[in-house]
């Protein structure tokens, strides 16, 4: 018999606290193992955590929307119901640590209290006979047939996610509110995106930070430290507004197309799609595309289309859709949000004609799309057409990336967007 302690747990390599969103459990619940306990707000997301032993939710000492730092005891479960008085009667010294917590071996010298049990796994290998993996994975793998066993985990510390289940079945899984391609499929102009909705606050008071724009502050103070330079470009769009309109009916979006130029184009710069590393220039295996997506409540997060230059434009669509939904209901595992090789920011949709974009940490070059607008043209031989053109401006980090690298990269993008857009369909 023993009382467990529950930890905030770390659910991505960044996170240094984390908000309590919601108990899933009251106290003197039955706790069965593998059972979700309570969800989590990490950085960007909200994560279920879940319990590997069994036994009953004595006491809770950090409340539902209370943060604590990740390591600090939020709860105690007893193994038997007799043991839970005794667990109310401990949790005075659990709720000191939460507020200045001991180190490792004190807390074991100082208190029978057995460290265990809700936080996320830190190893592929299956606990107690049982394989740590998402909900969202578990359902689809259920759906999909596959066995859990059979997989590897890309998640943080080796848990098993839903991408990790949709690549194994070879296929992305098209979310269940979208119909099948090609099945035609109404979807929004990109003209037509939502502002992000201000939160109000009374004028003069200070609003506090939610975790995500916490996170973004330390994200964007990082990135202070990369020197980088700004090249743009100016892009005739004709050929792509004219390829959207033909495909917009089957749910093909605006930001797949430029999603997929842009992979297609660092296939052959893979400068571009480089980051500095310590010792030397990390050359990334894939193309991930992480997409700056603002979040409701303040803030934003970068979704990732990975190997975006490998897959069709219809699945790269229904999966970005999906990613979007599910930001903005907190509901991506940090894989999807964290693994990007280069960033694509495109502000164009809110009438935005140019603007330089912030480079993210450990990445190597972020696009900034604006606005497709109709000008006037001087073509070489003096005549004059209409035509529609955007600007996009590039922010690198130069201690990898030369101007000339840059420039290569944007011709090759608007020759392939002026001349070739056919083939981000192929």
């Amino acid at each position: 018999m023993a009382i467990h302690e529950v930890f905030m747990p770390a659910l991505s390599s960044t996170m240094t606290e984390g908000k309590i969103v919601s108990w899933q459990k009251s106290p003197g619940d039955k706790v069965e193992k593998g059972e979700t306990v309570l969800i989590v707000e990490s950085d960007k997301a909200d994560m279920d955590v879940e319990s590997f032993y069994e036994g009953y939710l004595a006491t809770i000492i950090v409340p539902a929307g209370e943060a604590a730092p990740v390591g600090n005891t939020i709860a105690l479960i007893a193994e038997t119901q007799g043991e839970i008085e005794q667990a109310k009667q401990k949790a005075s010294s659990a709720s000191a640590s939460v507020s200045a917590p001991a180190p490792a071996t004190q807390t074991v010298a100082a208190s029978p209290v057995v460290a265990t049990a809700v936080m996320e796994a830190t190893t592929v290998t299956p606990r107690n006979g049982r394989i740590v993996a998402s909900p969202r994975a578990r359902k689809l793998a259920k759906e999909l047939n596959l066995d859990l066993a059979t997989l590897t985990g890309s998640g943080p510390y080796g848990r098993i996610v839903a991408t990790d289940v949709e690549t194994a079945s070879g296929r992305p899984a098209a979310p269940q509110t979208q119909p099948q391609i090609p099945a035609p499929a109404v979807s929004q102009p990109v003209a037509k995106a939502p502002a992000p909705v201000a939160v109000a606050v009374p004028l003069g008071q200070i609003a506090p930070m939610n975790t995500l724009q916490s996170a973004v502050v330390r994200n964007m103070t990082a990135s202070l430290s990369i020197p980088v330079f700004r090249v743009g470009y100016t892009i005739t769009t004709d050929a792509l507004d004219q390829l959207y309109k033909q495909l917009k009916s089957k749910g093909v979006t605006m930001t797949a197309l430029l999603a997929k130029a842009v992979a297609l184009t660092l296939q052959k710069h893979p400068i571009v799609n480089a980051s500095y590393v310590e010792n030397g220039t990390q050359y990334h295996a894939g193309i991930n595309i992480a997409i700056a997506v603002a979040m409701p409540d303040g803030g934003l997060i970068t979704p990732v289309l990975k190997n975006a230059d490998q897959i069709d434009i219809y699945s790269l669509s229904r999966t970005w859709q999906d990613l979007v939904e599910r930001s903005r209901a907190k509901q991506l595992q940090p894989d999807e949000y964290n693994s990007g090789t280069f960033t694509l920011s495109n502000l164009g949709m809110f009438g935005v004609d140019l603007f330089d974009a912030i480079l993210p940490s450990g990445q190597g070059g972020i696009l900034a799309v604006g606005a497709s607008r109709p000008q006037l043209v001087v073509s070489p031989d003096g005549s004059m057409a209409v035509k529609r053109q955007m600007q996009v401006n590039i922010t690198c980090d130069h201690r990898i990336i030369y101007g000339a690298d840059a420039a290569a990269f944007l011709q090759s993008l608007a020759k392939l967007i002026e001349t070739n857009v056919q083939s981000l369909t192929m």
